[in-house]
């Protein structure tokens, strides 16, 4: 949320996510606020190289352009000081001298000439070689070129690039020479003496411009080399373009008001497979170890401050090796032991229970699409008032109505769930199985207890938290409105009632908090709803494969506006770039002119070969990929890197068993009657790169989360020897613990088992750290800045 925005009266106001200067989300628009609270969450990868992690609040506007109110922008190498904690940062102005992104290559050499008198001059050279990562403008590449000044007190001699058309990336080459001094006499003394006064004041400056044709250039950012570091040797590095020093010194930065964020960024290294072996086994073999708790990967959540930092990774990584099924009973086993009543059954936040709530997360994206995705539809776009708490109601409101209308909404979304079991994974089914009997062999006298310790995921902790925030779970695009989320709210409420039924008699109704919902279930005392609810817990807790080979209707997964390039399918159809709307189901891939409009063209699933990114030289344009069929390759320009990788993902998630998968494709176009990669010149040669795509089954990187997991035993190291100290203590002194203080928040149930995995996750830890220490020297060595 933000706080005390100007001007000073209530506006509209939105905030936007960038990666330097390109936008990667948006948030709904606030009415009429000067404190705005958004309340939006946007969890992304980030699939490139960035200097600034930037928030801008805008003050939206019918008729002009938006007005950009200010900004909070975040070094990515300060990132850490903020991660995992709320900071209110204040606003600082916008000015187009501060926003600067990207790198320009030098090479600086100061040459000595003597002249045809005999006397000696200084030469400056400047070799200006390339460019990286300059800002989009208005959504385009731009135009740049660059100016060189050598500067002093009494001089400003200034040259000028040729200007590079439509590129991030420009590639100059271009040498300019500067004469520096003339030394009035030349003796060999005198060689690469330069006059000091003179050396002292002088500095090369670099500015980088969009050339604007019609309109004003626009400044991309400067550098700036006092001549004096060329002294004994010629200099070449990268150097980071800076803001202008004098940039809109007058702005107050206090009265522009400020935001509230909450950041989590993590950055790891990822070294080759063979690197993790040892860690990768060790975790792996977690559910074999017995007692539980002495195993690698309960020793992870037992260190780590907090237990979701560990359940992320593990669960991916015991997913990706098919062994998070014995693991999540294993602990599940550990979390009944502790219960001592049956209506408590994993309703913790344990680490069986956080294991779940992410397998399901991660199992049930497609499940959650195809049973909730058209009623939360339905929904959000032709709300009915259903608000039947008495004190919250407006005027004019009809309870009884608003009664009738909660109860059809919910009627539709129970009968969703309870006939969806045909298609909830295998994998989720397999979990449950297991919590189920589980539950049963501890509480053997509660024949309620088997179905609640399968409700109690299944309803509760999915489908109505789903419902609750369809937008976390991508089943829509933002938050809805006020009055939707609270008839959802009412929704998810009357859903986890319904879900526990088989566990609650009509005599309980008057445990309810709210008079008003125990009115509204009066009206739900039938025992069809009991029955459909153990019949539907039944299903999803049997170890019969549940998936369909086909699904009866395509599910609906990604949509969003992008452009196109024209297919050229007629002769003289012009090739250029179209703004579509783009629609991925389960069943095909579109493109519409307009939303809700007839799709102008349609490609099954089953015909996709390959889905890769383009190179941006093909058509000097960021964020493109192609997607390969039958036809021609179809080249589509997504509107930012983010929303580009979310494409490719999503379309090669959909695609992966397609049973003609290319192996090769071309990275570039065919232009001109050759390919721009290989220069072959038949559109019908054999790709020249390795599809990356092509043997994909699995969207999990097995590597990259078992490095995470290395962080946070890196992280929680101390933690670690300490547990290791406790465990030592137990095993060696079993009299009663005195000082029970150290490791009293430790689960151990065996010492000595837990004391020799910890040893070996130390050993495996440390050697890692030397491997990685390898790497930081060897590109410490490799890369020269110029800059920070």
């Amino acid at each position: 949320d933000a706080k005390h925005l100007v001007p000073n009266k209530m506006r509209d106001f939105f905030c936007t996510i960038n990666l330097d200067q390109e936008e990667v989300f948006r948030t709904q628009v606030v009415e009429k606020s000067l404190s705005p609270y958004f309340g939006e969450e946007f969890y992304f990868e980030i699939p490139r190289t960035f200097q600034w992690l930037s928030f801008y609040i805008y003050d939206k506007s019918v008729l002009q352009k938006d007005l950009r109110i200010g900004k909070v922008s975040i070094k990515k190498e300060d990132l850490c000081n903020y991660t995992g904690k709320e900071n209110w940062f204040m606003l600082q102005p916008v000015d187009s001298n501060s926003e600067v992104q990207g790198k320009v290559h030098l090479e600086l050499k100061l040459n000595e000439l003597i002249t045809d008198n005999g006397s000696v001059c200084q030469q400056l050279v400047v070799h200006i070689k390339e460019c990286h990562g300059l800002p989009l403008i208005n959504g385009q590449n731009c135009d740049p070129y660059a100016t060189v000044s050598l500067v002093g007190p009494s001089r400003n001699d200034q040259k000028k690039t040729k200007v590079k058309k439509k590129t991030s990336n420009p590639q100059f080459n271009e040498t300019f020479y500067f004469e520096v001094t003339r030394s009035s006499s030349y003796t060999k003394k005198s060689q690469f003496q330069v006059e000091e006064e003179d050396i002292e004041k002088l500095e090369v400056r670099v500015d980088l411009w969009n050339n604007g044709n019609l309109v004003q250039d626009i400044f991309l950012g400067e550098i700036k080399v006092p001549v004096k570091v060329l002294r004994n040797d010629s200099f070449q590095a990268w150097y980071l373009l800076q803001p202008r020093e004098n940039g809109n010194k007058s702005s107050k930065t206090d009265d522009l008001g400020s935001l509230r964020l909450n950041i989590c960024y993590t950055e790891d290294y990822v070294l080759p497979s063979e690197y993790y072996a040892s860690l990768r086994n060790l975790l792996l073999k977690s559910s074999d170890v017995q007692p539980i708790s002495a195993s690698a990967a309960y020793v992870l959540s037992e260190v780590c401050r907090d237990k979701y930092d560990a359940v992320l990774p593990l669960v991916r990584l015991l997913l990706h090796h098919h062994k998070l099924v014995p693991f999540v009973a294993a602990v599940a086993e550990l979390d009944l032991k502790d219960t001592q009543e049956a209506n408590t059954v994993f309703r913790g936040n344990s680490l069986a229970t956080r294991c779940v709530d992410e397998m399901m997360k991660i199992v049930g994206k497609h499940y959650l699409k195809v049973t909730l995705k058209p009623v939360i539809d339905e929904i959000c776009e032709s709300p009915k008032p259903c608000e039947i708490d008495p004190i919250k109601l407006r005027e004019g409101d009809n309870v009884e109505i608003n009664m009738e209308n909660l109860r059809y909404y919910v009627d539709k979304v129970f009968r969703e769930i309870v006939r969806s079991s045909i298609s909830c994974p295998t994998l989720m089914c397999d979990v449950f199985y297991s919590l189920r009997h589980l539950a049963a062999k501890r509480f053997p006298n509660d024949p309620h207890v088997q179905y609640s310790a399968v409700s109690s995921f299944v309803f509760l902790r999915f489908f109505a938290v789903a419902v609750v925030s369809p937008h976390t779970f991508h089943l829509r695009p933002h938050h809805p409105d006020a009055q939707t989320s609270r008839t959802l709210t009412l929704i998810s409420k009357a859903i986890q009632t319904l879900g526990s039924w088989g566990s609650l008699t009509k005599s309980k109704l008057s445990s309810f908090k709210e008079m008003f919902m125990c009115e509204f279930f009066k009206t739900f005392q039938e025992e069809k709803f009991t029955e459909s609810v153990k019949k539907f817990l039944d299903d999803v807790s049997s170890t019969e494969s549940k998936e369909p080979s086909g699904l009866s209707e395509p599910v609906h997964l990604k949509e969003g506006e992008m452009y196109k390039r024209a297919q050229g399918r007629t002769r003289i159809g012009k090739k250029n770039f179209k703004k579509r709307w783009f629609c991925l189901t389960s069943r095909e891939f579109t493109y519409h002119k307009q939303q809700d409009k007839e799709p102008i063209f349609t490609i099954p699933i089953k015909n996709i070969l390959a889905v890769e990114k383009l190179d941006e030289s093909s058509f000097n344009k960021k964020n493109m990929f192609q997607v390969l069929h039958g036809e021609k390759p179809l080249y589509i320009q997504a509107n930012n890197c983010v929303e580009a990788s979310e494409w490719i993902e999503a379309l090669c998630r959909v695609t992966r068993c397609n049973q003609k998968r290319l192996s090769f494709y071309h990275p570039s176009a065919f232009l001109n009657g050759s390919w721009l990669c290989c220069k072959a010149t038949l559109e019908s040669t054999v790709g020249c790169a390795r599809c990356t795509a092509a043997d994909t089954q699995i969207e999990i990187d097995g590597d990259r989360e078992t490095e995470r997991i290395y962080s946070l035993f890196t992280i929680n190291m101390s933690k670690l020897q300490k547990l290791e100290e406790a465990c030592g203590s137990i095993a060696v002194y079993q009299g009663p613990r005195k000082e029970p203080d150290d490791y009293s928040n430790f689960t151990i149930e065996d010492s000595v088992a837990t004391f020799h995995t910890i040893k070996q996750i130390i050993d495996v830890v440390e050697k890692l750290n030397e491997s990685h220490e390898k790497y930081r020297k060897k590109r410490s060595s490799s890369a020269k800045y110029g800059s920070e």
